[in-house]
């Protein structure tokens, strides 16, 4: 297949180089979810010549742009950000996630993630891993599958849509190709949110399912508190409730002192983060590139506690 080049156009990067503040630093940085490498590149261009950035990605065609980046300061792995927890206690100043799926997946029809165009029903941010949403359609009852399109992509057509499926797949066998789901998707929704495809929310609930894309989150979350030294910035992007939701009580939960109900004399525990703000695109961002128009950016920074000594 001729390889094509899409445009990248990173969410929000004034506003996350102002939160990770990598002007000028010596330390380790963390680009949790490469993509296509819009964040990375940026902040490499703010480093000082002794720093250092690590990017996670578990698209081996992220992966391959990663590659081209010829700079010492600069590596990849091929993981989910969950495995950001393999690096070394108290080692990042900055820890960035940008969730969700990037451009130069949804504008592949070959990798199946966008009901825009036809292709295999597929959607594995890794292809080589695990099951597609195609093979998980086959063989899932209509219970699993509204409970996914239900929970996911908060559809409140979730049991109509798996019970299309289930009938679709009776009488001509499973369902291979986006089109196809997103044709059966719009029979069974009966009202449609102006503005939005009726497949728009199915689809969703499949890729964060079959990608555990919050199970990884809350992974990568957890890890971030030990690999962030003391001082360090947390920057988080979402696009939807789902993720945004699970970041902020995330966020507002490590930022607040907590006492061990069992040991109520004990001192309290301290917090463990500082949450500084939530952000949005500016109008004339979502005007350049609508895609942004659902972002939120929210920063935290890792308290001292039981980090004292930690490498500047």
């Amino acid at each position: 297949m001729e390889h094509t080049e899409w445009t990248h156009t990173p969410v929000l990067l004034d506003e996350v180089l102002e939160a990770l503040q990598a002007q000028g630093s010596r330390g380790t940085f963390v680009d949790a979810t490469f993509g296509r490498g819009g964040h990375s590149r940026a902040v490499l261009a703010q480093l000082a010549p002794e720093g250092r950035l690590i990017a996670f990605d578990k698209d081996p065609e992220a992966v391959a742009q990663a590659q081209r980046i010829d700079d010492a300061r600069f590596s990849i792995r091929h993981e989910s950000f969950a495995h950001i927890g393999d690096l070394p206690s108290a080692s990042a100043s900055g820890v960035l996630m940008d969730l969700g799926v990037s451009s130069a997946q949804i504008d592949n029809p070959a990798r199946g993630f966008s009901f825009r165009f036809d292709g295999p029903l597929d959607m594995r941010m890794d292809p080589a891993r695990g099951l597609s949403v195609a093979q998980w359609l086959a063989q899932a009852s209509v219970r699993q599958m509204a409970e996914v399109i239900r929970d996911y992509g908060e559809e409140r057509f979730a049991f109509q849509i798996a019970k299309a499926i289930d009938a679709r797949r009776q009488v001509r066998g499973p369902i291979s190709t986006t089109a196809e789901l997103a044709q059966l998707v719009a029979g069974a929704v009966k009202t449609r949110e102006p503005g939005k495809d009726p497949a728009t929310r199915t689809f969703q609930a499949l890729r964060i399912f079959i990608n555990a894309e919050l199970e990884d989150l809350q992974q990568a979350l957890a890890a971030s508190l030990r690999v962030l030294r003391s001082g360090g910035r947390l920057a988080v992007i979402s696009f939807h409730s789902l993720e945004d939701r699970i970041v902020k009580q995330f966020i507002a939960r490590h930022s607040r002192e907590t006492v061990d109900r069992r040991a109520p004399f004990a001192p309290p525990k301290p917090m463990a983060l500082c949450a500084l703000g939530r952000v949005r695109p500016s109008a004339a961002e979502v005007a350049a590139n609508p895609r942004a128009r659902s972002a939120i950016l929210r920063v935290a920074q890792r308290t001292s506690h039981l980090l004292e000594g930690a490498p500047a």
